[in-house]
């Protein structure tokens, strides 16, 4: 059984992976690029990209909710259902999208001065978020359709589209950002006309997904209320995360410029490395609600298994590279020299928290899966109310350089990850989350 698990895993994360890691690329092509242009074009990057990820990362409930949920009727032979409840969650992805830009454009001025930064950091960071946000709509629609073909077992085709993608917004970026001089503006639109073309391949794809099943392509009221109700719970949890982001970002702001720019770069990195560890969580999930949905309790249980023994030996071998790498790293996103010292240190003490956070991905990926979501919501909140006051302890402390970026990255990456490894190894160590059916 174990052989077969194995399979099972590798044929839904590697292509898992390779999408996940597509996806920071993304952001790491960025802030490679706009590293060279100086510290404040990045550090303005750093705020806005902090806000379109807020922003996606609060609403990735519409892939992490249709993939338990699709899969969940996969395994209850149910695939026009399946089908059917991945379009209605597209359509409320679009829905969600429009309303955004609507509403976020003109407010675009008012979310940069919450930040407090210097007027060429907030000039850099209007620049960026204002083109960014038109490319909202697109991302929504991605991440709402990749859940529909991970709750289907397919991992395959999200990777192609992204690694298409990730080429699109690498070449455009490269000739917009420095062949036409646009700096951080140009990179802005390079990513969002990558993005709409990615939303435009899988509009494809789901179409002849939907007409090969059977499913109508119609939005249904009763269908989009339905993945509501179903984000709702992930939306706190992912808000909770996203708070502790921004109340990092809040604090290296009031730091200063160099570690605002460090914690950017140290944060693209994680997050790259987070992407990697996921792909484990993905296919958590697809299994997972696959298992559930064909009452398979002793498989769940045994894929819960091995992918936790997965994620904490990836996050050890992440750990060794990224701690082996830290002198050399800062010198692919930076040319100041502040800048890269303190991110030095700041790659050390990530390199020791990424078991721990190999761990806390793959459980989440688990409990995703099993639809635990009200769980995973409220101790979010309370891994917050741990992780808060670590920070207001740092922001106190009147470190700046290498020492600040010392015990920012330690408040994050161990004292907040660690809260989170405890809440959730506590519900995976006892059976309430294990709930078969369709639901």
């Amino acid at each position: 059984m174990t052989r077969d698990l194995d399979r099972d895993i590798r044929r839904l994360a590697l292509p898992a992976l390779g999408a996940l890691v597509a996806e920071p690329l993304f952001l790491l092509t960025d802030t490679a690029m706009i590293g060279h242009l100086g510290a404040e074009p990045l550090a303005g990057l750093g705020i806005a990209s902090v806000v379109i990820q807020t922003i996606v990362g609060l609403l990735v409930f519409l892939a992490y909710a249709t993939t338990p949920l699709v899969a969940r009727r996969l395994g209850a032979g149910d695939t026009t259902g399946a089908v059917r409840a991945g379009v209605d969650g597209v359509w409320l992805a679009l829905f969600v999208g429009i309303a955004l830009v609507a509403v976020g454009v003109p407010l675009s001025d008012t979310v940069i001065g919450l930040f407090g930064a210097d007027p060429a950091v907030a000039e850099a960071a209007h620049s960026y978020l204002s083109i960014s946000l038109w490319g909202i709509p697109a991302l929504l629609l991605t991440l709402a359709a990749s859940g529909l073909l991970r709750g289907l077992q397919n991992t395959t085709t999200p990777l192609v589209v992204a690694g298409v993608g990730f080429a699109a917004n690498a070449g455009l970026n490269a000739v917009l950002i420095y062949g036409l001089g646009l700096g951080v503006a140009g990179s802005a639109i390079g990513t969002v006309v990558a993005s709409w073309g990615m939303a435009a391949a899988y509009i494809v794809i789901i179409v002849r997904a939907a007409r090969a099943s059977g499913a109508s392509l119609t939005p249904h009221v009763s269908g989009i209320g339905s993945s509501l109700r179903s984000g709702s719970w992930l939306l706190l949890r992912t808000a909770s995360l996203r708070v502790a982001m921004l109340a990092t970002v809040f604090v290296a702001t009031g730091i200063g410029t160099p570690e605002l720019a460090t914690l950017q770069i140290a944060l693209t990195v994680f997050s790259t490395l987070a992407f990697v560890l996921d792909a484990l969580a993905i296919a958590g999930q697809a299994m997972i609600g696959h298992g559930l949905g064909a009452a398979d309790v002793p498989r769940v249980k045994a894929v819960t298994r091995r992918l936790l023994r997965y994620g904490v030996g990836g996050g050890a071998v992440l750990g060794v590279a990224i701690a082996a790498l830290s002198p050399v790293l800062p010198v692919v996103f930076t040319t100041d020299a502040a800048v890269a010292s303190a991110l030095t240190v700041a790659l050390l003490v990530m390199a020791a928290g990424i078991p721990l956070a190999g761990y806390v991905f793959v459980l989440d990926g688990v409990l995703i899966g099993a639809g635990d979501a009200r769980y995973l919501a409220l101790t979010g909140v309370v891994n917050l109310a741990v992780y808060l006051p670590l920070l207001l302890l740092v922001a106190s402390a009147g470190l700046s350089g290498g020492a600040a970026l010392f015990w920012l990255w330690l408040a994050f990456g161990i004292g907040y990850i660690g809260a989170r490894a405890a809440t959730l190894g506590l519900r995976a160590h006892g059976e309430r989350w294990i709930v078969t059916g369709t639901r």
